[in-house]
């Protein structure tokens, strides 16, 4: 097994005695520091795998040795201890760089998964696959969302993907698991606006056998099944407020309660969260709370529109071309160049989700290789594949039945419609009589 420096910065001897008792099984040589001045000289003369440093030292915060190691040591992966309930202080840390928290008191198992944490990034461990997708484009605004991408990677802070509908927010949060120490791990996506919301509770913590009607046995929810792992939020927005706050405390506490159980769980899962709306627009309205706004926007990362990068339309449309050629078992038709600008004139409302729209439909339309402007149906273009019928005829109107020797009339001269009349004869012989008896006789 080999060997890990760890640099230990506490001023509490007892603290720093036991996170070196759990770290030794694991190979782990623990370097204690008491303060920031003795940290501060250790990092010039060790070489560190990682460090875990408390917020509360008597010469100075953790949040100036975590930008400090951010600084100088950029690849040394860091992790603050901090007291409990103290929330404010873990997310600027988090902010400034560090890769995880753990409040004070914490449990041991909680330790171990975070500095296992630290060992694979330490190590550089990547199980990732080498066949995942990868993000297009070449634009600055892709550009500065691949770096950061890359540099969200290294940390678990819950991070928020905001961006309008269809940009790829669900690509990035894959990306960022994918390219991260948690890559051999469970990815759990799940809308949040797909679920009953009398089936939340069961859904995300899950349940014990009996505690309800059909809970015929043991079920793990989402959580469980991300143990180790990313739980994606997809638009989180549409929680409803109940399930927010056992959302925090779940994020909060790393822990879950199932229903129907008498004790909570313990996980060890990465947080990411999705929205197309503003989340700080619907924290001033109400229906979002405030407390869990700020954990999941610890850091936030925008996904930009396809109307800010629209230079990377053709490699976008021959990577999705590409995919519907293999899909199919079709060869991938050719984009004629007036379809191209009339797909860079195009405001992509629906953003790249609406162009791989157009171009199935395009492509499935294509019968000679080659799509043209016509072929895209854009909106506000005719979008059936029918041809135009034919007009139908003028309606002429039919001449009125008149009598044989009747003069022509006016065009707006009314016409005499004749009185019927009744028969020649005495009608009065043919009436019922009718009587003061005979209308109330039953």
């Amino acid at each position: 097994m080999d060997v890990c420096n760890a640099l230990i910065v506490d001023d509490e001897a007892d603290i720093r005695e036991l996170i070196e008792m759990t770290l030794l099984p694991l190979g782990v040589a623990c370097h204690p520091a008491g303060d920031l001045g003795v940290a501060y000289a250790l990092l010039k003369n060790h070489l560190f795998g990682f460090c875990i440093t408390d917020l509360r030292l008597p010469d100075g915060s953790g949040l100036e040795l975590v930008a400090h190691i951010q600084k100088h040591y950029p690849n040394l992966p860091v992790a603050v201890i901090t007291a409990h309930g103290n929330v404010e202080s873990a997310v600027e840390a988090l902010k400034l760089g560090a890769f995880d928290f753990v409040s004070k008191p914490f449990e041991l198992a909680v330790l171990r998964n975070m500095v296992a944490t630290a060992l694979r990034l330490s190590r550089g461990e990547n199980h990732a696959d080498t066949n995942r997708p990868i993000l297009l484009g070449h634009a600055a605004v892709m550009e500065n969302v691949r770096q950061m991408i890359a540099k969200l990677a290294r940390s678990q802070a819950p991070i928020l993907i905001s961006g309008e509908s269809g940009t790829g927010k669900e690509m990035a949060a894959r990306l960022i698991h994918w390219s991260g120490p948690r890559a051999d791990k469970p990815f759990v996506p799940v809308n949040c606006g797909a679920i009953p919301e009398h089936l939340m509770e069961s859904e995300f913590f899950g349940y014990k056998k009996g505690s309800f009607t059909g809970a015929a046995q043991d079920k793990g929810g989402l959580f469980q099944a991300a143990q180790g792992g990313t739980l994606f939020l997809d638009e989180v927005a549409d929680l409803p407020i109940l399930m927010q706050v056992k959302l925090l405390r779940a994020i909060q506490e790393r822990a879950v309660r199932p229903v129907g159980a008498q004790t909570e769980v313990a996980i060890d899962v990465r947080i990411l969260s999705a929205t197309h709306r503003i989340l700080a627009e619907l924290v001033k309205q109400g229906t979002f709370r405030q407390d869990l706004f700020y954990r999941l926007n610890v850091i936030d990362l925008r996904m930009p529109s396809l109307r800010e990068h629209p230079q990377d339309i053709p490699e976008l449309v021959e990577a999705i071309l590409e995919r519907l050629s293999r899909q199919s078992g079709l060869p991938s038709p050719k984009l004629a160049p007036t379809a191209l600008a009339a797909l860079a004139a195009y405001t992509f409302p629906g953003n790249i989700r609406e162009l791989e729209n157009i171009l199935e439909r395009a492509f499935t339309l294509c019968e000679d290789g080659l799509i043209q402007a016509e072929g895209l149906l854009l909106p506000g273009e005719p979008t059936s594949i029918r041809p135009n019928p034919a007009p139908p005829p003028p309606l002429t109107p039919k001449p009125v039945a008149t009598e044989q020797h009747e003069p022509p009339r006016g065009e707006f001269e009314p016409r005499t419609v004749p009185i019927l009349q009744p028969p020649s004869g005495n009608l009065e012989g043919t009436r019922l009589p009718i009587t003061s008896n005979s209308l109330y006789k039953t």
